[in-house]
Order: C-alpha cells, then structure tokens, then sequence
C-alpha cells in the first residue's frame, strides 16, 4: 500500500484526501514509476476541485506532473533505475497522476531527465517551466535576438513568467514583467527583471489599433485584453507566444498589427508536444535555466497540503513554483 491524494465525488461535489491505494488500483500501462515529487498548476486546481471539465472519471488522482525513478517497465527504453519526467499528454486529468507515491504510465508519455537536472528541479521546472521554454524557443525560431529588445512577459510572476524571466535574463535578453502583484518585485528583480509595469497599465482598454512600437517579443499568460493591447505594441516582425487565458478567452483584438507589423501570435501548447521537441526542451532547461535562481523560486509542499494549494493557484494567491514531496 502507498499513499495518493484521491479525488472523490458525491452528490454534495468532490472531496480531496489523503488515501492508502495499491499496485492493483493504478491503471494499465508500460511503465511504473516511483514518483519523488510534483508540483502544482492552474489544472491541478482545477482538479483537485471541480474537475474544470477535465476529469472523466472518479476516484481520481490529480498531478499533471511528475519525476521520479523507473521501478518497473515493460518497455526497452526505460530500465528499472532510470530517472524521469512527465508533463502533458493529459496526465493527471483524463489520466491518473503524479500525486501518488507510485504511477503506472504509457512509456510514450515520459523524457529521461537529463544528469544535471535532479527529480527536485525537475518538478520546480514542471508544465509551467517546460511550457516557458517552448514559448523561447519559438520566439527564436521567429528570429528573436537578445539585440532586439525588450521582451515583455505578461503574468510574470506565475510559474510561466517566473522561469521565462529567468530563462531569457540568463540569454542576454533585456525582461520586462507584468504583474497585479507589487509585493513580488524583489522577488522578480531577483530572476533579472529589469522593468516592472503594473497590470492596470497594459489592460486598460484603447481605441488606437496601433500604439508605439515597444516590444522585441512577448511570452503572453494571460489572453483577453491585455493580449490584445500587448499586440498593438509590438515591433515590427515581432512574436507573440500566447501560453494561457488567465485573463479570459475571447481576443478583442483587430487585423492591423499582423497586416501592417506583420506580427506572428504563435500558440503554446505543451500537452501533445512531440517526444523529440520535449527532449530538446529539457536539455535546453539544463543548459540555459540558472539552477539558482530556480531554487529561489521553490515553496516545498506535502500530499497533505494539496487540498488547500489547490485553492490558492485558482485565487492567484501562488508565486513562483511549488514543489511537492509525495513521500514528505
């Protein structure tokens, strides 16, 4: 027996504890692993509570992330011993996840966690970090240069700002933050944001299609308005990495930043990711992610203290990553 936090529903809503579960309860797959850590994501709130239309069945085991040390695999590509990560592939929402001492997965959904990164800074990184860096690497793949400018980061101080910033900062690139969060500047400042700017200044509203053009490229958490207000500062051939809808779905936005800028809105999405784009991705995350500044980004956590965790990142009341020891 081990222990998972186990989402019941009833007729009265869902209820999230601390259970006992075994090996004959975790669902068929490939390979199974002996989880060290998660983490916490907007989705796992969304989990742990109401489901958020993600959830299809229960009792459920949220944890859209893990890493952790191969016990048991039927696969040739993992080897009892071997240590990995996983992220996306709708893991611990249509899927049993990461918040569970033990997990038994599909091998096609897990990475092998490069030496420099441990299972601890893995799940620092998590779905926030890996999706941070895929947004960087497309503004690359678009022809972003450090030269260019400033690059604004919009949610900065959520688990996809914080690593971005300190991704980009740590490649010579000059980071602007957005934030509704004025406690968080030393703690931005802290990841090399050189310039914060107040939330209220980017979501006003305006009726000019175009205002001055600011931004070399942008890494964009929060959708609605404020993204559309971001597009209309954009530089010339300047891209636009949208990675969530914070600030709600619908794009109130106009033509005449892509016809007469010629702007790129390029989408994120770190579910269905290819596994070589994610292995690229991780080893990018050794290489160019100071490892002290995520550090600085941690809040350790237990199975316990999910429940109330799950609660807070739906408020906005989480800063930077959230690190959970599933054997704590």
């Amino acid at each position: 027996m081990f222990n998972a936090l186990v989402v019941e529903k009833t007729e009265s809503g869902t209820h999230a504890a601390v259970r006992e579960i075994s090996y004959e309860d975790l669902p068929a797959g490939d390979v199974t692993v002996a989880v060290e850590y998660s983490t916490v994501n907007y989705k796992d709130g969304l989990c742990i509570g109401s489901g958020g239309g993600m959830v299809r069945n229960y009792p459920h085991i949220p944890g859209i992330d893990m890493a952790g040390v191969v016990e048991a695999s039927e696969d040739p590509r993992y080897k009892s011993g071997d240590r990995v990560v996983l992220t996306g592939w709708h893991y611990g929402e249509a899927h049993w996840g990461g918040y569970s001492q033990k997990t038994r997965v599909n091998a096609d959904w897990l990475v092998a966690l490069p030496d420099a990164i441990s299972t601890k800074q893995a799940m620092a990184v998590g779905t926030a970090g890996i999706t941070a860096m895929f947004s960087v690497m497309a503004l690359e793949a678009h022809g972003l240069k450090p030269e260019d400018g400033p690059v604004l980061l919009t949610g900065v101080a959520g688990g996809v700002g914080s690593i971005a910033a300190a991704i980009l900062s740590n490649l010579g690139y000059e980071v602007t933050g957005v934030t509704g969060r004025p406690e968080t500047a030393d703690y931005l400042k802290s990841l090399g944001v050189s310039q914060i700017i107040a939330r209220e200044e980017v979501s006003e509203t305006t009726k000019r299609p175009l205002e001055s053009a600011i931004w070399a490229g942008c890494i964009d958490a929060v959708g609605g308005q404020m993204l559309a207000r971001v597009l209309g500062q954009m530089k010339y051939g300047a891209s636009v990495a949208a990675v969530g809808n914070a600030g709600g779905v619908a794009l109130p936005a106009n033509v005449l930043p892509f016809l007469l800028r010629g702007i790129n809105l390029l989408g994120i999405d770190s579910v269905n990711r290819p596994h070589d784009n994610r292995v690229e991705a991780w080893s990018r995350i050794a290489k160019d992610l100071p490892m002290e500044k995520l550090e600085g980004m941690i809040t350790s956590a237990t199975l316990a203290d999910l429940p109330e965790l799950g609660k807070d990142i739906l408020k906005g009341q989480v800063r930077g990553r959230i690190v959970v020891d599933v054997n704590a």
